[in-house]
């Protein structure tokens, strides 16, 4: 989804183009995260699971910030480890220390409107298009955690809390994320809020599904089991992410153009060089006179 502006930068955006593969993958890294998530926590020590999920947390928001440019391996590694992660924290703050559900999603919900309100008040946007300087990567990458606890928190909350089970939480995920998207171009609801209200539903979508896939026949699932199914998910995220590192689909035009424009650059140098290397060299001091061969 466009929010109607364009940016022009001058350091190339490190976040993909909003496209349907965008979407494809970003749902298919949130179930995936509750999978591994899961099945980590219950066949090793948790505590163990937690710290492993922070160290591959921060080794790939140190490769994420390295980079100069949105390199998809690169972008959605970072976004599956906040998916696994982000799982972790939310489930910990129930499971460990006892918090119930609501009280968990609307705590979430505080902090990731905190972030939001920092975001907009230092950087006047919020749009996604503007992702070019460390600061505003930073911002980008706080609300994206933020939003996977929210939405795990949400997701168990309607499941459990509620009683509604995974099933019926993925559905009722499935259309809460795809109502923005309809306003957004039948009533032109503003961009920016549909893509980040759209962003956020992702989260209980996948994480429902995911369980409604694994968890028992007791539970309301179909008992394929949490390291089966995440695994699965794993192995369509890589390969889809190796087909939009080869086509480069999901890059954004603004990027591509500066691209182009740097290779034209490079390669009008390179013809320059060339032509003066090939050009004989005159001797010091040497006057052409006419026929003085």
């Amino acid at each position: 989804m466009k929010d109607g502006i364009r940016y022009v930068p001058t350091a190339l955006t490190k976040v993909p183009e909003v496209t349907l593969w965008f979407w494809i993958v970003k749902l298919l890294s949130t179930a995936m995260g509750e999978a591994i998530s899961d099945d980590l926590v219950y066949h090793i020590n948790p505590y163990v699971a937690v710290g492993l999920g922070a160290v591959g947390l921060v080794v790939s928001l140190v490769l994420q910030f390295a980079v100069r440019r949105y390199i998809a391996w690169v972008y959605w590694l970072l976004v599956s480890m906040v998916a696994i992660f982000g799982t972790m924290v939310a489930d910990a703050t129930h499971i460990v220390l006892g918090v119930p559900y609501w009280v968990s999603t609307l705590t979430f919900l505080a902090i990731l409107a905190v972030v939001f309100t920092a975001w907009a008040k230092v950087e006047k946007t919020l749009s996604i298009h503007s992702i070019f300087t460390p600061r505003r990567e930073m911002f980008y990458w706080a609300t994206v955690l933020s939003t996977f606890a929210l939405g795990t928190a949400a997701g168990d909350m309607t499941a459990v809390t509620l009683h509604l089970g995974y099933l019926a939480s993925g559905i009722l995920f499935s259309v809460l994320f795809l109502l923005p998207g309809v306003l957004h171009f039948a009533f032109r609801l503003n961009g920016i809020f549909a893509f980040w209200f759209a962003y956020v539903m992702t989260r209980p979508v996948g994480a429902s599904f995911a369980d409604w896939l694994s968890v028992p026949h007791s539970a309301g699932g179909l008992n394929y089991g949490k390291g089966p199914v995440g695994l699965v998910l794993l192995c369509l995220i890589v390969l889809l992410v190796t087909f939009l590192s080869i086509t480069r689909r999901d890059v954004q035009p603004d990027v591509l153009a500066a691209e182009r424009r740097e290779a034209r650059r490079r390669h009008s140098r390179g013809r320059a060089r060339h032509r003066r290397r090939g050009q004989p060299a005159r001797e010091p001091g040497r006057e052409e006179l006419p026929g003085n061969l």
